[in-house]
């Protein structure tokens, strides 16, 4: 099956906003986000300019992981409301022009899906990967069939068979991609993908993509499942999009994903492009992570050269096939704000991120510098160590000034309690009503990027400095340049046509024919006459 060519044609100018549905906007004071919150705060996501929202799993679930342990693929969870809820928050959202996203959690279910229950007690069920006695890694079986069961992550997320690309005689429950538990699995996701897609979703981000099919070294067997899937989509929904979690575009895209996201894990140097731009070693950090500057930190020690490596080298492979995704954050890794790293430094991030030929993605709250706040207690799963801490990224949205961002009083079994009281953190209507503000900002460079074609994703960019300060051309007549350190950075003019840039957005740099000189960041028109 050759590989898919086509994507959307709304995805190349897409500005993504991912919304973490239980800490959003809370419309009924329970103390936990729902649809109807969202809803109503759609206008704030139609002023920023975000055209895309993808919202982490809102299906049925016990939440023993945040909803990534879904017990029912077709029905919402309570705690958000109704399907007619969701189908409001689609109805609204299409009249703003912002499509909505789910997130789909292929390769496991809860323990309390009713699939997983009926394989407890039937041996002859192939939906999920059964061993006799207990191999390691699985856990033993609650039902009546002997033997134990393979988890994807917490023991309560049994991983749904997709088969083996090795089996091994000594191992019967390596079974073949094509045996029937697989088969039928892979036709649960065609059917769950359609339920959603026939009511209007545009979309769907997928949970771990690269782990369905086991024991698979170069990814090809579960390359060959979602090039399947995706040949499907095609066909039966060309204007959906498929994102994935996987970390690795040069293999995903050529797979059949429509785009695939930069992350702290996973594809190039596993993870460090993106760490080497944002993580600080402070807030969610994998004991396994060398520690090194980023290049958006306060005292200058990075570099943005590994980045601009990796994004060169997967463009080389996917082409025109599909994107990489930038996100800002997400709810597995650290915010912008975190840790030393100052509000005063994400006006440079985000010049950044808006004019890079990646697609956009902006952790709900980044755009007004929500900070990460350490030390919390675990919340559904979100402390996996003690430095892996998520529930710093997963806190309620700062709305207004109230204790809890408008959120109840709730329990803190209901909510990520308790929050920062400090009545100088940044919330919404604070920076709505402040034209200086990151929100402003924010908002100018996404509108920029979409009043600029040579901005986006299909605009050439040509490297011209990676270290302090950064300097790119894109589309040959636009000059960024970006020194998010804390001391001023000055570089010879690269090329003396530069000298004519007249400054559109941004403070503190200047270029002339002495060269540039930045202390913040500046977006240029290049005069070419």
């Amino acid at each position: 099956m050759p590989p898919p060519h086509s994507t959307p044609s709304w995805l190349a100018d897409a500005v993504l906003y991912q919304i973490y549905p239980q800490s959003f906007a809370d419309s009924d004071g329970d103390g936990v986000g729902d649809f109807a919150g969202i809803t109503a705060r759609l206008d704030h996501l139609a002023w920023l300019g975000v055209n895309a929202v993808w919202l982490n799993p809102c299906f049925a679930s016990p939440f023993r992981d945040a909803g990534y342990d879904v017990s029912d693929y077709l029905s919402v969870a309570p705690r958000y409301g109704t399907d007619e809820d969701l189908a409001a928050l689609v109805a609204a959202a299409k009249e703003r022009g912002i499509r909505v996203l789910l997130d789909l959690v292929a390769g496991h279910t809860s323990d309390e899906h009713p699939w997983f229950r009926a394989a407890a007690d039937d041996p002859s069920d192939g939906r999920y990967i059964w061993a006799e006695g207990r191999p390691p890694g699985f856990v033993p079986s609650p039902g009546s069939r002997a033997g134990s069961y393979l988890p994807n992550f917490f023991d309560s997320q049994p991983a749904l068979n997709f088969g083996y690309a090795r089996t091994d005689p000594a191992e019967p429950w390596r079974q073949p991609v094509d045996a029937p538990g697989p088969l039928a699995n892979r036709a649960a996701l065609r059917e769950i993908m359609d339920h959603w897609l026939r009511l209007g979703l545009a979309g769907f981000r997928v949970d771990m993509a690269h782990s369905l099919v086991k024991d698979d070294p170069d990814l090809v067997e579960t390359g060959k499942l979602w090039t399947e899937l995706r040949a499907w989509l095609d066909e039966a929904h060309p204007e959906a999009a498929l994102l994935a979690e996987w970390g690795d575009p040069a293999v995903s895209v050529p797979a059949g994903f429509h785009a695939d996201f930069f992350l702290q894990f996973g594809g190039p140097s596993d993870g460090l492009p993106l760490r080497s731009l944002w993580n600080n070693g402070t807030g969610t950090v994998d004991t396994r992570w060398e520690p090194r500057a980023p290049y958006f930190g306060a005292d200058g020690g990075g570099s943005a050269g590994p980045f601009v490596t990796a994004w060169q080298s997967v463009t080389a492979v996917i082409g025109d096939r599909g994107f990489t995704t930038l996100p800002t954050a997400n709810h597995d890794f650290s915010r912008l704000c975190c840790g030393p790293r100052t509000a005063g430094q994400l006006p440079a991030a985000f010049a950044f991120q808006m004019t890079w030929p990646t697609l956009p993605a902006v952790y709900y709250g980044d755009e007004i510098g929500m900070r990460y706040i350490p030390g919390l207690p675990d919340h559904e799963g979100s402390v996996l160590g003690p430095e892996y801490n998520r529930a710093g990224s997963r806190t309620p949205m700062q709305w207004d000034d109230s204790p809890n961002a408008g959120f109840s009083t709730a329990p803190a079994d209901k909510l990520y309690l308790p929050l920062d009281p400090d009545p100088g953190r940044p919330t919404v209507a604070a920076q709505r009503a402040d034209a200086g503000s990151l929100l402003h900002l924010v908002r100018r460079l996404i509108a920029l990027r979409k009043a600029t074609p040579e901005l986006g994703t299909s605009g050439s960019v040509k490297v011209l400095h990676t270290g302090y300060p950064l300097v790119y051309v894109r589309g040959d007549r636009y000059l960024v340049v970006v020194n998010p350190r804390r001391d001023a950075a000055s570089l010879d003019l690269p090329r003396p046509t530069l000298a004519s840039a007249r400054p559109v957005e941004g403070a503190g740099v200047t270029v002339d024919e002495d060269g540039i000189r930045a202390d913040g960041f500046a977006w240029a028109v290049l005069d070419l006459a």
